[in-house]
């Protein structure tokens, strides 16, 4: 899609987030506190991204999740902000969906800290 497309598609809070990497202020999005069985997909593309049982409540204000459909995320170093991180973007788009750090309570030990405004949710 071009960016005029995405603009047409996308909210503009949407498109700041996942064209332009932005960041939604934690503990605003409807992803958050949800725990129900389905699918989160990539808001600009509708590629499949987590499953219901990777996500978990880490605290942050962000969906988080242990791990990822397979193939369905990129990462690629971030250095913006003065800090080091690493940026998940959504393998089929490029969309920016997060952060993923090495901080996770689950057996994985990572944490996709995703914003809500980067996911549409299918229920099963």
């Amino acid at each position: 899609m071009t960016e005029q497309e995405y603009k047409d598609k996308l909210t503009p809070e949407q498109y700041h987030v996942l064209r332009e990497k932005g960041t939604e202020r934690p503990f605003t999005g409807e992803h958050n506190t949800n725990y129900d069985s389905g699918v989160y997909s990539c808001a600009a593309c509708g590629n499949e991204l987590y499953k219901s049982d990777q996500k978990f409540d880490s605290g942050c204000g962000w969906p988080s999740f242990d791990d990822e459909v397979e193939g369905a995320i990129e990462r690629k170093r971030d250095t913006t902000h003065g800090m080091i991180r690493t940026e998940i973007m959504c393998s089929n788009c490029g969309s920016h969906l997060g952060h993923v750090f090495n901080d996770g309570p689950t057996a994985t030990g990572i944490r996709h800290c995703v914003n809500s405004l980067s996911l549409d949710f299918k229920a099963e």
